[in-house]
């Protein structure tokens, strides 16, 4: 009723400044009467941090706040209304004097010193590269910098110490736009504080009893602003809605804020709902026969454009006709106002750079495609044939070390396996390694033969074909109650092609848990059924088929689909009758486990499998007979590597989702330190909204113990354990009775299934949270926040002070990125890989433990190609052996992971083109290339260039160089004299054929 009732309100003298609703939604549309009313709005987000929090997990709405209320702060008030959801008003938020900000501008001659210090004192994080609103960068001749009310950040390059030149930049691709910018605003991370003021807060801070992980001003710093800030309701009149006043209530009953701030908000006046107002919804088709019940009112329509209103028949309906942009749709005793605009309120998707710059770290393990698994050790400068290069060493078993020239960073890749498992580093030069990959190509060619030949057969039988033009299925989903991302509408194209094409369909469709794959299955098998067919759905265990078939059956509800569920949960009776009545064709849609594998069916046209990799082998055997003519569409939760994917697609349809749903919210992530009193809390804070919790203690020996010691701290919990040791069909047991809510708490290993989808679990939290590695975590945080309601993860460190300086700032970035920023990157980068393994089943996790998923992948990819007759275009490894000064400058890129993150990109160049754009880019991010850097560049792009025109190996003696060639011969010549310059221009001019 929020609108109408400000609608009615706004017509009279409003005294109020402030308008306190429920929440973003009611605020959304409080501020579309507002400015239908013509008043200016300004909008504070829902901001549900309570006293205490550790703010790095509220970031974003944080920054969004305090850049909401600078601008309620200089805008002028005349009919200007703040618009602020209840819990944003609660806490004293910072007076005018901690918001103000400052102006770079060209030409502004910068004290670097006294610069870093302001950034530092107004809330900045230095970071290498930039990635968020608040973070800055000094690199240099370089400034990066990411103001908060900016949409991008800005690059200042400097000439010696003058700005020459502002420019926002690409968080993507890092790069700058070409327009210059005059000056941009400075506007604080968080305060604008002085010396004076930051030195008295972070001492407050610093002495705070809250359990923050990192006491600091980020974490801390907006409970302690005393006689800095204030509760702007106080000296502003305010106005309660009905709906803040519910969540008001709501708040006094759980006493989770003190009760005399409550008190305040509750004296506070309410906005009336006059009878016979109310908000109303019609739906298009509905429209013109609800404006014809009430002609007899005043009717205002609403539409951004003419257009609008021409596609609606408005001729018969007297109507005053408004050009604006508002949403507002109200009923009242005297008027009719209905906007055909579509709610414009758009989730922010945030971009972030895509570059894996966390790829490699010291102690990693690497695999080397010649010489086996080794220990990263970090970049190390080294003179070789007289010449200063950087090389990266690897460690190897005894004292073997392995110098690899940085150009041939290519040849390695970070070492991944089933989680957990630690591999043994090779031995050089025993040859072992060669004799391994030989064992296993040839197995991989095994592997890749039935894959095509299997691809190969399936392409010579005639497919049903399936119609997808049933205007059912439109309906079905405009139904659906959220609009589908681009990725599941592509998808949906994709299948129904295949389906409609007369051939057999086999498509695989990725993506994680809760980016809707069931909603695309369920299109498919809409128009399989439509068509005349039956269709069957199979998941790996009965929890799993149990919530598809729960999903199904809401979803096909009025639809008139015949649907059965086939598990072992049927009496012996009624799976007799489920098999007699798919024979017979009188059930439309079966889902269940494999035991859907030996029933026989009337007219099955598609059969979809949910995590096909979980499957036993003799079950795999069964779907790939029954799936020789019919259609198959594969579903996976873990993503495909996009090399395996291009392998395969050549043979096999691929389809992904990688972009969340609109309405996802992101788990809000807290780093904590054990305390007895937090568990309680954070477990009775999940209870009291009515859902359960995963707790992960990754320990089999000590579960029990912890399970007893929850027990002694909350005697009334209700808690069940799971771990690998339990069977498999008590897992099973375990999962459902935790689904139905007969257990608050699952304490369980890290092993809790990556397909399951529990809505109403929505706390993790997980033990000794340093042990895990960062594509753990991220995979562990998906667990929750899959419903409506918003998901919280807690990862506890028993000591954080036993902390390495490497595992704090990893559960930092974890905890102020709920998206993980770079380390998403990572942590999908393993993911990726195991997707891939998972794909390819349990028997080669042998194989791949040898010599990690990465290489597997590449030769299980040249395998296919090698077979489906599209061989992949070798590109032949290129030895320069050349005595000249190149590197990339540690004075140009100072940080080491930048550094070796160019190398990475630079040594898997293929083209004279990618060279250049690189150097292009480090112009751009870094400033102009050194000596060094250049001559750096020249040497890949001559061996680009050399592997092009089949040259194996470059050397010279002094100004002496020569070419030989793959196919034995040579080819020699001088340059001018011995220098770096002069040998690298005679290369080049071979190469390019500029010589005479």
């Amino acid at each position: 009723m929020i609108q109408s009732s400000l609608y009615h309100a706004l017509k009279n003298p409003f005294p109020y400044q402030i308008l306190i609703t429920q929440d973003d939604k009611e605020s959304y549309l409080a501020s579309e009467v507002a400015r239908f009313r013509g008043f200016e709005t300004i909008l504070f987000p829902d901001f549900r941090a309570q006293k205490g929090d550790d703010l790095r997990s509220y970031k974003e709405e944080l920054l969004a706040l305090l850049g909401a209320l600078r601008k309620w702060y200089r805008a002028p008030k005349e009919r200007l209304l703040l618009i602020a959801p209840l819990r944003s008003l609660l806490h004293p938020l910072p007076k005018e004097e901690l918001l103000q900000s400052f102006h770079l501008g060209f030409g502004d001659n910068l004290d670097i010193g006294e610069l870093k210090e302001r950034f530092y004192r107004f809330g900045y994080e230095f970071v290498e590269i930039i990635e968020l609103p608040g973070e800055v960068s000094f690199r240099g001749d370089i400034i990066d910098v990411f103001p908060p009310q900016e949409s991008s950040p800005v690059r200042l390059s400097l000439f010696d110490t003058q700005i020459e030149s502002l420019r926002y930049f690409d968080l993507e691709t890092q790069m700058c736009e070409r327009e210059e910018l005059d000056r941009i605003e400075i506007t604080p991370a968080l305060f604008a504080l002085d010396e004076a003021t930051q030195k008295e807060l972070e001492e407050l801070v610093s002495a705070s009893s809250y359990g923050a992980f990192s006491k600091d001003l980020m974490s801390l710093g907006l409970w302690y602003l005393k006689d800095k800030g204030e509760v702007l309701p106080r000296r502003v009149p305010s106005i309660l809605t009905a709906g803040a006043k519910e969540e008001l209530l709501e708040l006094l009953e759980l006493q989770e804020q003190e009760g005399d701030e409550l008190r305040f908000f509750e004296g506070l006046n309410l906005l009336a709902t006059p009878l016979e107002h109310s908000d109303i919804i019609i739906s298009p088709a509905n429209f013109l026969s609800f404006l014809s019940l009430h002609a007899n009112k005043e009717i205002t329509i609403i539409a951004r454009n003419e257009a609008l209103f021409r596609a609606f028949d408005l001729k018969e309906i007297p109507c005053k006709k408004q050009i604006g942009d508002f949403c507002v749709n109200l009923l009242t005793p005297k008027e009719v106002i209905l906007s055909l605009n579509q709610n414009t309120k758009k989730s922010a998707k945030k971009r972030r750079p895509t570059f894996a710059i966390d790829e490699l770290r010291v102690g990693d393990y690497v695999v080397h495609k010649d010489y086996g698994i080794g220990i990263f050790k970090g970049i190390i400068q080294e003179r070789v044939l007289g010449a200063l290069r950087d090389f990266i060493l690897l460690a190897y078993q005894g004292e073997d070390r392995l110098l690899l020239p940085v150009e041939n960073l290519d040849y390695i890749d970070r070492y991944v396996a089933d989680s957990g498992s630690i591999p043994s580093v090779d031995r050089l030069g025993k040859g072992s390694f060669a004799k391994l990959k030989e064992k296993i190509r040839t197995k991989l060619l095994e592997i890749a033969s039935e894959i095509v030949a299997l691809a190969a057969k399936r392409e010579l039988i005639e497919g049903r074909v399936i119609r997808t033009d049933f205007p059912e299925i439109e309906i079905f989903q405009h139904s659906s109650g959220f609009v589908y991302t681009s990725d599941q509408e592509k998808s949906i194209r994709e299948i129904f092609s295949d389906l409609g094409s007369g051939k057999v369909m086999d498509r695989l469709l990725s993506g994680d848990v809760g980016f809707g794959k069931t909603e695309v299955a369920m299109n498919a098998i809409l128009a399989t059924v439509m068509s005349g067919y039956q269709a069957a759905l199979v998941a790996p265990t009965t929890l799993l088929a149990h919530q598809h078939f729960q999903s199904l059956k809401k979803r096909f509800e009025g639809c008139g689909i015949k649907m059965a569920r086939l598990d072992r949960f049927l009496s012996s009776k009624e799976r007799t009758s489920l098999l007699n009545a798919l024979k017979e064709g009188e059930v439309d849609v079966v889902v269940g486990t494999h035991a859907i594998l030996s029933a026989v069916f009337k007219r099955l046209a598609l059969i979809i499998v949910d995590e096909e990799h979980k499957f036993g082998v003799k079950q795999k055997e069964r779907i790939k007979a029954i799936a020789q003519d019919v259609h198959m569409l594969s579903m996976s939760a873990t993503p495909i590597p996009r090399t395996l994917n291009m392998a395969l697609s050549s043979i096999k349809g691929m389809s992904t989702l990688l972009t969340p749903p609109s309405e996802k919210l992101p788990v809000r992530t807290f780093v904590k330190e054990y305390q007895e009193a937090l568990l309680k809390e954070i477990v009775h804070r999940e209870l009291r909204r009515g859902g359960q919790i995963f707790y992960i203690h990754n320990n089999i020996a000590t579960i029990e113990r912890r399970q007893k010691e929850l027990l002694e701290l909350m005697p009334n919990l209700k808690i069940t354990i799971l771990h690998s040791q339990v069977p498999e069909k008590e897992t099973e047991e375990i999962m459902l009775a935790f689904e139905e809510g007969q257990y608050h708490l699952l304490l369980s290993t890290s092993i809790i299934e990556s397909g399951i989808h529990l809505p109403n679990a929505n706390t993790i939290i997980i033990d000794s949270s340093d042990r895990f590695g960062i594509a753990d975590l991220h995979q562990l945080r998906g667990r929750v926040g899959r419903g409506s309601k918003e998901g919280f993860c807690y990862f506890l460190v028993e000591d954080k002070e036993s902390l390495t300086p490497e595992a704090k700032k990893r559960l930092l970035a974890l905890e102020s990125n709920s998206f993980l920023g770079s380390g998403s990157v990572l942590a999908y980068h393993d993911l990726e890989i195991r997707g891939g393994g998972n794909l390819l089943g349990e028997a080669q996790s042998g194989h791949i433990k040898g010599i990690g998923y990465a290489l597997y992948l590449k030769m299980l990819e040249e395998a296919i190609h090698s077979l489906s007759s599209k061989a992949l275009p070798k590109r032949e490894d290129v030895d320069l052996k050349l005595s000249i000064n190149a590197f990339l400058s540690p004075e140009l890129i100072e940080s080491d992971r930048l550094r070796l993150e160019l190398y990475r990109r630079l040594s898997r160049c293929e083209s004279p083109q990618e060279v250049n754009e690189i150097e292009v880019e480090i112009h751009d991010r870094f400033g102009s290339p050194d000596l060094y850097t250049k001559q750096f560049l020249e040497l890949i792009l001559i061996k680009v260039l050399a592997s092009l025109q089949g040259i194996k190996t470059i050397t010279n003696y002094n100004q002496n160089i020569t070419f030989f060639y793959r196919d034995e011969t040579k080819k020699s010549f001088s340059a001018k004299s011995r220098d770096d310059d002069d040998l690298l221009a005679a290369i080049l001019e071979q190469l390019q054929g500029k010589s005479a």
